[in-house]
């Protein structure tokens, strides 16, 4: 007897190429293979693969023709179920041969085997593919975390989780809402696939009101599966009939909850799966880590400026301004001993006004160092600080700035409002004036107007071309504004023309 008696008879070559098609992990390609070799096997017009959950794997029916129009037509159809893991995963259909004849024993046993095939790849394709979300999702959740660590603000933070989730998600939006002072939730930054019916314009800014019955989970840190957020009765949103199936996650670290991350898709498209579920809910947990270590170090460098800045002022304090004031002192002296040489006398008075000056300016400067970096200054004097800063670049020198008086305690915030503006102005002109190479801007906040009452004076000077003289150059102008300190009553900024050399 031949030792080959044994051995079962080879498999027709097409039945053995369509039973290697499991060795592809691609789900879909390998079942589509599948239903078409199916068709093709048995000679069958029509043929396809319903799912029993399709939301499970992502996937809707897959067919060869068009089934529905057989079975609409009173078609017999020949199905089996497919088994993945003990569970039914859908049913293999084929309906009327093409040679009009009916469907065989042989035919029905060809279709059980595609079907047992069927389910060994959908259990490989399911384990390959997990294993390929669960490595996108990791790779995505590190490069977050190096973004932050390395990033800059926190609006820019949240931008990028929003941007990366979407992304690693396939959700029409990656959005961020953060508790309000309402007890509500508000949208703060969203990340889209286009600008289109899902842009951003309007989503941000909206807001889930205080009682809408998702909001209890969410303030509670509890992720949120929705299949469809245009009908679900738990969602509030105005913008929710734009999309479908969505994924609310807490983003919280530390017992600490920072907001929540939504990732929707648009309606119609197919449900979040489990895995999907899985994977964001884990990313979303790394990212509010990283969100909390990112903020962690932006507030250590700012309080290592901070302090940085303190030291500088310190010094500047207590060597610059000391020795400034010393050297004024004796050139004082020394001017009081000048007796009968009124020349001199007049140069160490220059000097000594010249030296006073410095002081003013570097005590500014000592101010200005304490103001956060930031921050926007709240206070009259960072505020004029900020608009004199912002003007540095156009003139090519920070224009130097003086104070007098309690300006913080004397100048109410209408009036404050009114001389900021009235500055803004000034320094706009000044910029546009040819030949400037020094701004110097003064606040009096002590000043006495010509009607008696207590006022504040801003004055600006500037040393450009104000069209005066025969030549019409360098004979500066000095834009002046004032007003009561007890209403904000006042008129229109006023300009006096100096002459070469005045003061």
């Amino acid at each position: 007897m031949s030792g080959d008696a044994s051995l079962p008879p080879p498999l027709p070559p097409r039945l053995e190429a369509v039973l290697g098609i499991g060795t592809d992990l691609e789900l879909r390609t390998t079942l589509q293979h599948i239903v078409d070799g199916a068709a093709e096997l048995t000679g069958a017009r029509y043929a396809g693969l319903g799912m029993a959950d399709p939301g499970h794997d992502g996937l809707v029916e897959i067919r060869k023709a068009d089934l529905g129009r057989a079975e609409r037509a009173g078609i017999a159809v020949v199905d089996v179920p497919i088994l993945v893991e003990g569970g039914e995963f859908g049913r293999l259909y084929l309906a009327e041969k093409l040679d009009g004849s009916q469907f065989s024993d042989s035919d029905r046993q060809l279709l059980s085997v595609l079907a047992a095939q069927a389910g060994i790849a959908i259990g490989n394709a399911r384990l390959y593919e997990t294993a390929r979300q669960r490595e996108r999702w990791i790779e995505g959740a590190a490069a977050v975390t190096t973004a932050l660590l390395t990033g800059g603000a926190d609006d820019d933070a949240l931008l990028t989780v929003a941007d990366r989730a979407r992304l690693l998600a396939d959700a029409a939006a990656g959005v961020i809402l953060q508790p309000t002072d309402e007890g509500g939730m508000e949208v703060v930054t969203a990340a889209t696939l286009d600008g289109g019916d899902s842009g951003d314009g309007d989503i941000v800014g909206t807001v889930i009101a205080p009682g809408s019955p998702v909001l209890v989970q969410l303030l509670g840190g509890e992720p949120v599966f929705v299949d469809d957020s245009a009908t679900d009765p738990r969602l509030t949103s105005p913008v929710r009939h734009r999309f479908g199936p969505s994924m609310l996650l807490p983003l919280q670290a530390e017992g600490r909850l920072i907001g929540t991350l939504a990732l929707p898709r648009r309606r119609g498209e197919r449900p979040y799966t489990d895995t999907e579920k899985l994977l964001a809910t884990q990313f979303a947990s790394q990212a509010a880590l990283a969100l909390v270590l990112a903020d962690a170090r932006r507030r250590r460098a700012r309080l290592a400026v901070y302090e940085d800045r303190d030291r500088i002022a310190r010094d500047l304090h207590d060597l610059v301004v000391q020795r400034l004031f010393a050297t004024g002192m004796m050139l004082e002296s020394t001017q009081r001993r000048a007796v009968g040489d009124d020349k001199v006398r007049e140069i160490l008075g220059r000097a000594v006004d010249e030296l006073q000056a410095t002081v003013q300016e570097v005590r500014t400067t000592i101010f200005a160092l304490q103001q956060p970096p930031a921050d926007a200054p709240t206070t009259l004097r960072g505020k004029v600080l900020r608009e004199a800063a912002g003007v540095t670049a156009a003139l090519g020198r920070r224009p130097s700035v003086h104070f007098t008086g309690p300006v913080e305690h004397r100048v109410p915030a209408p009036v404050a409002a009114l001389l900021l503006t009235a500055l803004r102005r000034a320094l706009a002109i000044a910029v546009r004036r040819p030949g400037v190479t020094r701004v110097a801007i003064t606040v009096d906040a002590t000043a006495v107007l010509p009607d008696g009452r207590d006022g504040v004076r801003l004055t600006v000077y500037d040393d450009g071309d104000s069209g005066d003289g025969p030549s019409g150059a360098g004979s500066g102008t000095t834009a002046l504004w004032q007003a009561p300190l007890e209403d904000g009553t006042l008129g229109e900024v006023t300009e006096r023309r100096r002459r070469r050399g005045s003061r």
